[in-house]
């Protein structure tokens, strides 16, 4: 196993950021940094053993400061929707951030876990990040010490692990919102990609993207990937719920027992055939097309565009703050967070 530190650039107020390199003997190759815990890149053989790039993101630090789609970052401390941009919490109302409509995304664009500059520690195989985050911050309550560790292993497989702990209780949700493209970064749609889900059942939403509060059975309907089927399929069928997102963003309800680590998703690109397949111990998973990449530039020049990559953003479900039914993202004193994420390549 293989690590190099460098430094990839300066934040606006001057602190220095670094990318590390994690790299297994068999030529497969992570590159993050501890701006936003970002993967920005991840090098992977398909079927020749050639290797390419199979995440969106940004050759320098700058792009990053913005990046409006997210790519590769820790979302934090709550991932995806919150309704109303409020929550209860043992009768207390929390006031969050309206940044998405009348709601909140992703906790906060500007001072989210993917905009901070993260502690790192370095390890044989992998590389730890840590932040603090105060009571009241973001409007969410609690003092909270977080970490996620990237861990690359000698089977192709990239582990993320999170961990938080919090001196009241909390939400904690936190999640990867890596796009991939297993044709390589720079190769267009993803339209042609294989995708299965174990997954029964999904979360339909309203009109502004907060589920309904209904688990509804994904037999009949687009959202079946129980088969797999190519993700440009039904994609764009007339469909209310693809009307409302513009294409696949909703969360599945992931089959099997929650807390245990299982295999949800199969992603093969026909051409190189790289595959990947994708664990995580959590309930949900956001299945992403990229429905609204806003045209911009990445990796080498690259033009990215809408459906360029695809997220599978591992969770506990969009408003679960809101909606008692769904499992609940409530951690403190008495209940830390762990959680695991695993995306294993082959070809």
């Amino acid at each position: 196993m293989y690590m190099k530190k460098e430094l990839f650039g300066k934040t606006k107020s001057g602190i220095e950021v670094y990318r590390y390199w994690l790299e297994n003997s068999k030529g497969m190759k992570a590159g993050v940094i501890n701006y936003g815990a970002i993967l920005v890149n991840l090098f992977v053989p398909d079927k020749d053993g050639d290797f390419a790039d199979v995440v969106l993101g940004f050759d320098t630090l700058e792009p990053y400061f913005d990046n409006g789609s997210f790519f590769g970052a820790v979302i934090g401390p709550n991932a995806n929707r919150v309704g109303g941009a409020s929550f209860m919490l043992h009768g207390r109302r929390y006031q969050l951030d309206v940044n998405d409509s009348q709601n909140n995304l992703h906790s906060h664009r500007d001072l989210g876990y993917h905009k901070r500059v993260w502690e790192a520690t370095e390890e044989e195989s992998s590389i730890r990040f840590f932040l603090e985050d105060q009571d009241g911050s973001m409007g969410f309550p609690g003092n909270k010490k977080i970490q996620v560790t990237y861990h690359l292993t000698e089977d192709n497989e990239l582990k993320i692990a999170y961990e938080g702990v919090s001196d009241k209780d909390t939400i904690i949700n936190l999640t990867n919102h890596t796009y991939f493209n297993l044709s390589g970064h720079d190769k267009g749609q993803i339209y042609d990609h294989v995708l299965e889900l174990k997954a029964s059942a999904y979360t339909p939403v309203t009109s502004s993207l907060i589920p309904t509060g209904e688990i509804a059975s994904v037999k009949g309907t687009p959202f079946d990937f129980l088969k797999a089927k190519r993700i440009g399929d039904e994609i764009d069928k007339d469909d209310e719920q693809l009307k409302i997102a513009g294409g696949y963003d909703h969360n599945w309800v992931i089959d099997g027992e929650i807390g245990v680590i299982r295999q949800f998703a199969t992603v093969t690109d026909p051409v190189s055939e790289r595959c990947l397949k994708a664990y995580t111990d959590l309930p949900g998973v956001q299945f992403y097309a990229g429905n609204f990449i806003g045209r911009q530039t990445g990796k080498g020049g690259t033009v990215y565009d809408v459906r360029s990559g695809l997220c599978l953003e591992t969770q506990y479900f969009p408003d679960t703050a809101n909606k008692p039914a769904f499992p609940q993202a409530v951690f403190g004193p008495d209940k830390s967070y762990k959680s695991m994420t695993i995306y294993q390549f082959c070809s």
